[in-house]
């Protein structure tokens, strides 16, 4: 049987290979998108499984609406992945409260919105969150609202593991670099230089970040839960 899985922010990027990954092994997927609906119909024309799905996640009454139209056409959900995000990086004495409370709403308060009303049409299955080793231990100063939305969705993991278990799991990705849109315009000394402390001395492409996710969803990981996976090439 087919599952049904929801991924947010997945017109291009990372999020646009795990929902490739999922349509390639003939899953149904919800291709959530807020600015690119170009890319995320795109995206869904190459696949008969594939529905693009509008959303602002920081936005509630648009994640009531958009889980309300997934039970209406599916009765259900099983996978949910919580990938999108944003960055506004800046020098620290920018940064304004503004700016720092809109990458929060994105990229923490988004997935526990997410969270809260897909977890009403999930029987069973599991909830997947794209954190970042910026939440870890790799700090950035220019990154410290992004950072902190990361670090607390590896909190919101820990906790729903708790809240959801048994039927459901929860479980985190924390990628290093990858090689993504969100970084394509990053200064090629600092590309190289960050590339000196991976022990495998590259970014990540999105398809390798892509299917742990993929591998976190399956049977195969039935007894993982509450887990933060780095996937970062040994990042140090």
């Amino acid at each position: 049987m087919n599952r049904v899985v929801l991924v947010t922010g997945a017109s291009r990027g990372l999020g646009a290979s795990i929902a490739q990954t999922f349509l390639e092994n003939k899953d149904i997927v919800y291709v959530n998108y807020f600015h690119s609906k170009n890319e995320a119909e795109d995206l869904c024309r190459k696949y008969q499984k594939a529905f693009p799905i509008y959303c602002d996640v920081a936005n509630e009454a648009e994640v009531k609406e958009m889980i309300e139209k997934i039970k209406k056409e599916q009765g259900h959900l099983d996978v949910i992945v919580n990938n999108a995000g944003i960055d506004k990086d800046s020098l620290v004495e920018d940064k304004t409260k503004e700016s720092f409370t809109s990458v929060l709403q994105t990229n923490l308060i988004g997935s526990f919105l997410v969270c809260k009303y897909g977890r009403k049409i999930m029987n069973e299955g599991c909830i997947i969150n794209i954190a970042s080793t910026n939440g870890i231990d790799t700090y950035y100063p220019y990154s410290l609202d992004y950072d902190a939305s990361k670090a607390g969705l590896i909190s919101l993991t820990h906790n729903l593991a708790v809240e959801y278990a048994p039927n459901i799991r929860v479980n985190a990705i924390a990628p290093g670099w990858m090689n993504t849109d969100m970084n394509k315009e990053l200064d090629e000394e600092f590309k190289k230089e960050e590339c000196k402390k991976i022990l495998l001395h590259r970014f990540a492409e999105p398809s390798e970040v892509a299917s742990v996710v993929f591998f976190l969803a399956s049977k195969k990981a039935s007894y993982i839960n509450g887990s933060i996976i780095r996937v970062d090439g040994g990042l140090k």
